[in-house]
């Protein structure tokens, strides 16, 4: 069926319908997330309307790699309701089709939709990622302004009787460059001896840079100094794992990242959740698409029954939350990533089929 005239047919009308949805909701996505990025950021000394401009275009591929679901949802809809509305599906039904045979072909097209947004725009996302944050640190550093975010990673350090805390606002150049960083010094007791803010820390071979510096000790008055090299026994290699983002490391290179993690003994839950949701998104999409089918498959003269498409649209919502919530207990440890990506749209699609074939086949 995919290969026929009429599967070819059905295919073109599910892209064409899938691009013009993509370009409607990439001009939504950046007129958002242009003033967003204006309102938060103009501000900052280092503000410039084209830098703006920059960072939300390289913003885009994330933002869109995270509303995928959804829009392949409403492709979905769209296209088999003109199909429907035009008597096409009715002809089709009519000549002896069957509703898994002609559903070949969009099911066909979500999956590469998914493929391609896996293999092409998530690398591209991880890379438009690390240049927003290069970009913010820049303004950042140049207003002399702390992040509002408090979601501050941290690292422990021990070398000799040094005892060291280092966490950072900014994650820059794989997790070696750190912007408006702190460093907490204990002594062997656990009492805090000394507290040290840098603009950034750069991890060079055994020794921590720190630039811009404030250094406070209990009782006393705080010291600026233009640099400080703080001795560390920390390599490159496990700051780097340490630190790495998910969001910011792309589909080819999650595998290795999450081996290289893993030889040095640092927790792989939220890369690994990252690269089976990654893995499972065509899936998703073809469950989205199955959603949509359930909703939109009988014949209605004029209009669909809006309680019918709400209930859709509904249902691709649950999916979509679920699936982000057991995503997130997957990073945390709470289930196996792999268990985390793969049972919601294992059952949404079980549903999706369980629901057609009662629908269809009684």
């Amino acid at each position: 069926m995919i290969f026929s005239t009429l599967g070819r047919y059905f295919f073109r009308r599910y892209l064409a319908t899938t691009l013009w949805f993509l370009l409607g909701i990439v001009s939504i996505i950046f007129l958002i997330d242009f003033s967003e990025t204006s309102g938060r950021f103009s501000s900052l000394a280092g503000y410039s309307v084209g830098g703006a401009l920059f960072m939300t275009f390289v913003r885009l591929p994330l933002i869109l790699q995270q509303t995928i679901p959804f829009i392949m949802l409403f492709v979905g809809m769209t296209t088999l309701i003109a199909l429907n509305r035009r008597y096409e599906l009715v002809v089709t039904r009519a000549a002896g089709v069957s509703v898994w045979q002609f559903m070949a072909p969009f099911v066909f097209g979500a999956f590469l939709v998914g493929a391609a947004t896996t293999l092409a725009l998530n690398p591209l996302a991880a890379w438009g990622q690390r240049q927003a944050l290069f970009l913010e640190s820049d303004w950042k550093a140049a207003s002399n302004k702390s992040r509002s975010s408090s979601a501050v990673p941290w690292l422990r350090q021990i070398s000799g009787k040094d005892d060291t805390v280092i966490g950072g606002r900014v994650i820059l150049e794989d997790g070696t460059l750190l912007v408006d960083a702190a460093l907490i010094h204990f002594d062997p007791e656990g009492r805090i001896i000394l507290r040290q803010d840098a603009g950034s820390a750069k991890l060079q071979d055994g020794y921590w840079l720190l630039n811009d510096v404030t250094e406070t000790r209990p009782g006393e008055v705080p010291v600026r100094l233009p640099s400080v090299q703080v001795p560390t026994n920390l390599k490159r290699e496990f700051v780097q794992e340490r630190l790495a983002q998910p969001e910011t490391v792309a589909f080819y290179d999650l595998s290795q990242k999450i081996a290289i993690a893993k030889s040095f003994g640092v927790s792989t839950r939220a890369l690994e959740t990252q690269y089976h949701s990654l893995l499972s998104l065509p899936f998703l999409l073809i469950a989205m698409t199955m959603i949509a089918a359930t909703v939109t498959l009988k014949f209605s003269r004029f209009a669909q029954s809006r309680s019918v498409i709400l209930g859709g649209i509904l249902s691709g919502f649950v999916l979509y939350v679920v699936t982000v919530l057991v995503k997130a207990f997957g990073s945390s440890g709470v289930v196996p990533p792999f268990i985390a990506a793969w049972i919601p749209v294992v059952v949404a699609m079980a549903l999706g089929a369980t629901i057609l074939l009662h629908q269809e086949d009684g």
